[in-house]
C-alpha cells in the first residue's frame, strides 16, 4: 500500500493491535447496507462517460466484483472492451459514486441489525473487522460512511472489486494484509466471512475460512446452506446470536515474529 497510512483508516481497529487474533470479514451490499438505486445511477453516469452511450442494460451484481461486472456491461451493451476500459471505467465509477453519496443514506438502507452486529463483534475479544466486497475500495467506504458503519471497520486490510483476483484469493489477500499489520496467523481457524450470497459462501469454502450466511440477500436460506454454509441466519437482526456464532467458529490465533515472510 506505499508509505503512511491508508488515508481512509480515520477510525482506528476498536482494540489495540497487540491483542487481535480473529479476523471477521463482511460482505457489503445487501449483507451490512442496500444503496442499489445509487449504484445502479452511478453504473449508468460512469457508462456514458466511458462510452459516450447511455446505459440500456446492467447485469445483476450477485456478489461478483465491479471488475467483471464492468465487462460484462459493456458487452451486453454491444461495447468491445479494449485495453483501457477498465481503468476509465473504475475511475468514473467513484467519480459518479462520490457525487451521489449524501444521497445514499436517503435512497440507500441499513440492513436490520447491521450497525448492532457490528457494533458487537467488534467487543468480541481479539476481534478485527473488515470488508471482503466486490465493491471498489472507495465506494465501499462511502457506502458504510453513509450510515456510520465505518467506524467499526478497519479498511486497510480489505478486500475490495478493482483488485481482480477471484473472491476466495481475495480473502486470502485480505489474511495477508492483517497478518501484515498484526503480527498474527490468520487461517481457517480464526477467519470468519459474513456474507448473503452463494457466491461467498463458496469463496469462504476454497479460502478455507468459516462461513456465517445471511438471508438478506437474493440468495435463499436453503440455497446458502447448500453451497455449504457453517452457519445460516435470517438476517442479522440478533447481535447476540452473530457474536455467539462468530466466537464459535474461531480460536486465538498464533502470533508470528515480526518480520516474518508472508510466503
Amino acid at each position: 500500500m506505499g508509505e503512511g497510512r491508508w488515508p481512509y483508516s480515520r477510525h482506528p481497529p476498536p482494540q489495540p493491535e497487540a491483542t487481535i487474533s480473529r479476523l471477521v470479514l463482511w460482505n457489503v451490499d445487501l449483507t451490512l447496507v442496500d444503496v442499489s438505486i445509487v449504484t445502479r445511477e452511478a453504473y449508468a453516469d460512469a457508462f456514458r462517460q466511458v462510452t459516450g452511450r447511455p446505459l440500456v442494460k446492467l447485469t445483476q451484481h450477485n456478489g461478483r466484483p465491479d471488475s467483471e461486472i464492468v465487462f460484462e456491461t459493456l458487452a451486453i451493451n454491444g461495447i468491445v472492451a479494449e485495453d483501457d476500459h477498465l481503468p476509465r471505467f473504475l475511475a468514473a465509477l467513484s467519480d459518479a459514486f462520490a457525487a451521489r453519496r449524501k444521497s445514499l443514506a436517503k435512497n440507500g438502507r441499513m440492513m436490520p441489525g447491521a450497525a448492532e452486529a457490528l457494533k458487537a463483534v467488534g467487543k468480541l475479544d481479539g476481534a478485527v473487522q473488515s470488508v471482503l466486497t466486490g465493491t471498489i475500495r472507495s465506494n465501499a467506504v462511502h457506502k458504510l460512511e453513509a450510515f456510520r458503519l465505518n467506524r467499526y471497520v478497519d479498511f486497510e486490510i480489505g478486500g475490495y472489486g478493482e483488485e481482480v483476483y477471484p473472491k476466495a484469493t481475495l480473502l486470502q489477500v485480505a489474511q495477508g494484509r492483517a497478518r501484515q499489520k498484526y503480527g498474527a496467523t490468520f487461517d481457517g481457524t480464526n477467519t470468519v466471512l459474513i456474507g448473503d450470497s452463494a457466491r461467498d459462501v463458496q469463496a469462504a469454502k476454497i479460502a478455507g475460512a468459516s462461513m456465517i450466511a445471511v438471508a438478506s440477500g437474493r440468495s435463499l436460506a436453503a440455497e446458502l446452506q447448500e453451497a455449504g454454509a457453517d452457519i445460516v441466519m435470517p438476517d442479522l437482526s440478533n447481535p447476540s446470536e452473530v457474536v455467539a456464532a462468530v466466537a464459535s467458529l474461531t480460536t486465538p490465533a498464533r502470533r508470528t515474529p515480526a518480520g516474518t515472510s508472508l510466503a
